[in-house]
This record gives C-alpha cells, structure tokens and sequence, in this order.
C-alpha cells in the first residue's frame, strides 16, 4: 500500500491547477466523417485486453468464496464482505479515478490501475478473512476507475459516427471476456492450487496491463493542457483529432461522457432546457434505465457470485462448476460482435430492449432449473450472461446519446452509480445471510426486469444515425 502511495505521488504532475484549468478551454475530437485507422483499431484491441483483465478481478469474487469458507471456517455471511468490500472499492474507484484521469492523464491512470493490482496479489498470501476484506476494497479501488477512463480515451480519439459501436464492442468484449478469464483460470488451476491462486494471478496479469501501456496513447487534451504540444499533435496526426482552443463562453460539443454542459450559439439550440432526469419528458427512459442497471448489478455482483457456490453446495466439484461457467461464458462470447452490429445497424432502442428480454428468459431458465434435479446449468447461465453483458455493454453508451446535453453527464453517472448500487444491495443480503435460494432470487430479479423492459419499450428513443447537434435538437423537439 505505501509503494502504490509513493507511486501515485510520483505520477502527479508539477502545476496540477493550472494545467486542469487549461484542460476545460481545450477541445480534441475527430472529424464526424473522419475514417478508422490502424491506430484506432490497435487501441481499441488493448482497451479491451484491459478491460478483460480489470473485469476478472471482481469476477474472481465468486469463485474464491468457497475455498474462503472451508479453509477460514468462516460463515456465508463472514465471507460475503470481501465482494461487499471489493464493491464498495469499485464506487469508490469510479469516482476517484475519473479525478486522477485529469490530474494524471488517461494513460497513467490506466497504468496506476495495474499497480493496484500488483499489489493486491498479496491476497494470494493472507493468513486471515480480515486482511483480504481490506486488500479487496484496494483491488476494487483500481478496478472501478478503469471503465470510466476507458470510454474517456475512447470518446476524445474515436470519430463521432463510431463512437457508439466502438463503446458498446470494447465495453461487451472486456465485460465477457474478464468472468470467462475468471472462470476459466478457476477451472484449470483452483482445483491443483486452490482459490488462492486467482489472487496470485493478479501480479503477471497487472505486468501484462503495464507492457500494454505502449498501445495505449495519452489524451491530445491532456498534453495541451500541459504545454507538450508536439506529443500532443503526433497523437492527433496518429487518430485524425484535431483541438480547438475554446473561446469566452464557448462550451465543449465532445463532452459525450463527462460534465453535461450546453454547447453552442446555433439559434437552433439557444432553447435551453431545464431539466433534470425525473421531468415528465424524462422519466420514463430514465426510470426503464435506472431499474434495468439496478437489475444488472444483482445479476453480476449477487447472482453470479453465488452460483459457484450453489452448484458446490448441489453436489458439483468446485472444478466442475467453474468449468461449466467457463462454458457458458465462451458461448456468450460470439454475441458481442452481434450486440456491436445490431446497436450501430439496426437500432439502439432495439438493441438494449433485446438484452433486456434475453436476461429474462435467462432467469426464467434458471428457476426452471432449480425445479430439476440435476439440469445442466451451462445453457440458462449463457443465456443470463449474453443478456446482463449485452445490458452493461449497451446502457452506459445509450444513456450518453439519448439525454439532452445539458443533463447529459448527470443521465450517465447516474446509471453508472445504479449498476453498483445493485451489487451493494446483492452483497448486504449475503452479509445479513439472506440470500434467498437461487430459484427465489431469479423470481425476484425477474420482476424488475420486466418492468424494465416495459418501461423501455414505452419511452426509449432512437439515436442510431444522430450526431450530438442533431439528438440536442431532436430531445428539445420531442420535450
């Protein structure tokens, strides 16, 4: 812990105020007609080598809590606060991180990230329950910045007409990705090495995300801001952006995912909009949005968490298990270049509708399950991990282009901040222990995603084929 405190310090930069203060007059992006090149293409191939590694970090929750109870002799309830303190990490790290990200740049957060994780393979060694609670709160910590970050790299280099697509495939291919890289190094290894070994993978996995760090590019703002113009410009020749220092009240039209403001002069738009997300012309979508994240943090952080251990408990090997949730994660792997097609294609709205309804009939299958003796679980857990994939893919980057401007950033923290609040509600049942049987729990999340998926269907809004002037005008149309 002191070497990533000396490390975090070394990072931060001489004239930190001034350089944040230069950073909100600046604005990079791409041409809206502007082509991908290789450059886009290899960043995007690292962002998701890194989520991958990010996500399977408080995937591996899931698979550890059963060799956590038998060697500790520790209760469920005992047990279940190291993903409740991990989660609580992960909050944390979402807000803290998108702080370093403009002190520190979105590259070096990145890489302080991977330090975090070096440094909590320590996990693998500890002698008691309560030194992995705390060392998991650091592990979430530097996991939950790394989504955010992430889509800001992503939103200031990709051009404006793929920036969706290209949020929704790295998003849904780091999500996917990181549980099948969970579950499949619990299936090769624990069984020969324990649960510890997952915590111990932290250390070549952290190195692998640091070697990565020479495919990932620091943001053209970022070196604006701070007077190092020609890396910044070799960065931009390197993706097509190009700056635009902002004149007196001039406001920013990139700011797809950070503070909401109003952007422009255009008569068009001078109608400003005082709205918040529960207005009577919003509440709807962000009622749809809110339950549907909510729904998914259960599914991800509750019943997926406990899955590994209820198969234990139904007789299965912890091998076993873990192998069948390997499976049914790589049959869930293909459809994330479906869930990229038909969001950019076909119709957004559509797209996170068919989600919705494909995490129901997964649910439904699991509680048809729980009625057999002996059902093979690898098809209802595809099934359920396709759909809240395809959810956490699809919703974050929906919510970003259907909001009006001004409430824009709010519109994404907030469902960003429900999909945890899910997991937060999911791991204080198993902390109080009472977590409902499997079969319970599937009924209980049903509900909410029906409503959900109602809901949607009700109020969603198209926003394939609109850049942010054209949803701008078409929200104040609608309103």
């Amino acid at each position: 812990m002191a070497g990533i405190g000396f490390a975090a310090y070394g990072l931060l930069p001489r004239h930190v105020t001034q350089a944040v203060q230069a950073a909100g007059r600046i604005t990079v992006a791409a041409p809206e007609d502007a082509q991908l090149g290789a450059a886009h293409w290899m960043l995007m191939l690292a962002l998701v080598g890194a989520l991958v590694i990010d996500v399977m970090k408080p995937a591996a929750l899931g698979f550890v809590v059963p060799g956590m109870i038998k060697e500790y002799g520790a209760s469920k309830a005992q047990v279940s606060l190291v993903p409740f303190f991990a989660l609580i990490g992960t909050v944390s790290g979402s807000v803290l991180w998108g702080i370093l990200a403009d002190l520190y740049g979105r590259k070096a957060s990145i890489l302080l990230s991977a330090v975090v994780f070096i440094g909590t393979s320590i996990c693998g060694a500890m002698p008691s329950l309560k030194w992995n609670m705390g060392m998991c709160f650091l592990m979430g910590l530097g996991a939950g910045g790394m989504l955010p970050v992430t889509y800001a790299l992503l939103a200031e280099t990709m051009p404006s007409k793929h920036r969706g697509w290209a949020l929704v495939l790295v998003g849904g291919l780091g999500a996917v990705g990181g549980y099948f890289a969970a579950s499949g190094l619990s299936a090769l290894f624990v069984p020969t090495w324990s649960w510890r070994i997952l915590w111990l993978a932290n250390l070549p996995t952290g190195l692998m995300l640091i070697a990565m760090g020479r495919l990932i590019p620091e943001s053209a703002k970022f070196l604006l801001a701070r007077g190092r113009d020609a890396e910044a410009h070799a960065v931009m020749a390197r993706f097509g952006t190009v700056s635009h220092k902002l004149a007196e009240g001039e406001e920013d039209v990139t700011e797809v995912i950070g503070h909401g403001r109003r952007v422009t002069d255009d008569p068009v738009l001078d109608p400003v909009l005082e709205a918040n997300l529960w207005t009577p012309e919003l509440i709807g979508k962000t009622a749809a949005l809110t339950i549907a994240a909510v729904a998914w943090g259960l599914i991800n952080f509750g019943l997926l968490l406990w899955m590994p251990n209820d198969l234990v408990a139904k007789g299965y090997s912890m091998g076993l298990s873990s192998k069948l949730l390997a499976e049914s994660a790589l049959i869930a792997f293909p459809t994330v270049f479906l869930c990229t097609f038909i969001y950019s294609r076909w119709s957004t709205k559509w797209a996170l509708t068919s989600m919705i309804a494909i995490t129901f009939l997964g649910l439904f299958w699991i509680l048809l399950l729980e009625t057999q003796a002996r059902g093979n679980p690898v098809w209802p857990v595809a099934l359920l991990i396709i759909g809240s994939n395809g959810i956490i893919a699809i919703v974050l980057p929906y919510a970003s282009e259907s909001y009006p401007i001004k409430v824009r950033g709010r519109a994404t923290g907030w469902i960003a901040a429900c999909t945890k609040g899910g997991g937060v509600i999911a791991q204080t049942l198993s902390i109080t222990a009472l977590v409902p049987p499997l079969g319970v729990t599937a009924v209980l999340i049903m509900a909410p995603i029906l409503v959900s998926l109602g809901l949607f269907i009700r109020f969603g809004s198209e926003t394939r084929g609109l850049d942010l002037r054209q949803l701008e005008a078409y929200s104040l149309t609608r309103d």
